[in-house]
């Protein structure tokens, strides 16, 4: 099976009045996401008894914060590109966010808006860390419609098949890297895992959590959020090692021959992180067994 992504990363392209109207499928699709994970945070919100209005109201402050924490972590890793002209940081049609920081970013907004509107901070994160997975796993469909985020080439009996402009070097020498050439769609199974981790953290918290019947409560408040980033992590690790444009920590992208890649090394010290706090999450009285759950006006 051989995946072939589009000629044209547009998804509308024209010009009114003299005015260019663009909108790129990257774009497109991230919103999809966005909005799709709203409206599951939406009904988690709705069955812990809060309004779901509260979704919405944050999400917009989470795109914001999400996409700014993008594009501020991949310029603090790949300064040397921007330094000769530090403002070409603020073009984004130039190409250049990473996950970690979106992540950053949206769990910023959550700290934000839950003491904006006197939410509980642990229980409210509680209810958006799926919607975030969901949100990583649907996005990752940008990275096919842009040809990046693609991984070595494979003899796999499927794969993705790259333009020779949008490969980085040596895979745009046609001659050693013909057309047909394959590579990992190192996007895909990234998306795979995070739908995965998505279904696992549903099951945890329906069998576990909250709502689950009192004798069988075993998730406090956060541990969602250390699940997720567990799980999340660990698919990284293990994707970033396949992938061609990895940002690098000696500050040069690529795929980090001498130097460590920074995802793959971010991703190692969340597991640890996660887990210690896991931990000391459960050394503490298990408070969900006395929360109720009531309607909250917004």
């Amino acid at each position: 099976m051989v995946l072939y992504p589009p000629d044209d990363p547009f998804l509308i392209s024209f010009t009114l009045f003299g005015i260019p109207i663009v909108v790129r499928w990257y774009g497109a699709i991230i919103m999809t996401g966005a909005l799709i994970a709203a409206m599951l945070a939406s009904r988690r919100a709705v069955a812990r008894g809060y309004h779901p209005d509260h979704v919405w109201n944050q999400l917009m402050l989470g795109l914001i914060l999400g996409i700014a924490g993008a594009r501020i972590y991949y310029v603090v890793f790949e300064w040397e590109r921007f330094a000769p002209n530090p403002w070409s940081a603020l073009n984004l049609t130039t190409g250049g966010i990473a996950i970690h920081g979106a992540i950053i970013g949206a769990l910023l907004s959550t700290v934000i808006y839950t003491r904006y509107a006197k939410l509980p901070y642990w229980d409210w994160l509680d209810v958006c860390v799926p919607g975030f997975l969901l949100a990583q796993s649907i996005g990752r469909w940008g990275n096919f419609f842009n040809q990046e985020a693609y991984g070595r080439p494979t003899d796999l009996p499927f794969g993705l098949r790259i333009d020779p402009e949008y490969r980085l070097p040596p895979y745009n020498d046609l001659s050693t890297y013909p057309i047909t050439t394959l590579f990992h769609p190192t996007f895909l199974y990234e998306s795979i895992w995070n739908l995965v981790g998505v279904g696992v953290l549903l099951w945890l918290d329906r069998r576990f959590g909250r709502l689950a019947p009192p004798e069988q409560r075993r998730l406090n408040p956060g541990d969602l959020l250390f699940l997720y980033g567990i799980i999340y992590s660990i698919g990284r690790f293990w994707v970033e090692g396949l992938r061609t444009d990895s940002l690098c920590a000696n500050g040069i992208g690529g795929e980090c021959e001498g130097s460590i890649r920074v995802a793959q090394l971010v991703s190692v010290t969340t597991i640890v992180l996660c887990a210690f706090l896991l931990y000391l999450n459960h050394r503490r009285p298990f408070a969900g067994q006395t929360a109720g759950t009531r309607a909250e006006s917004v």
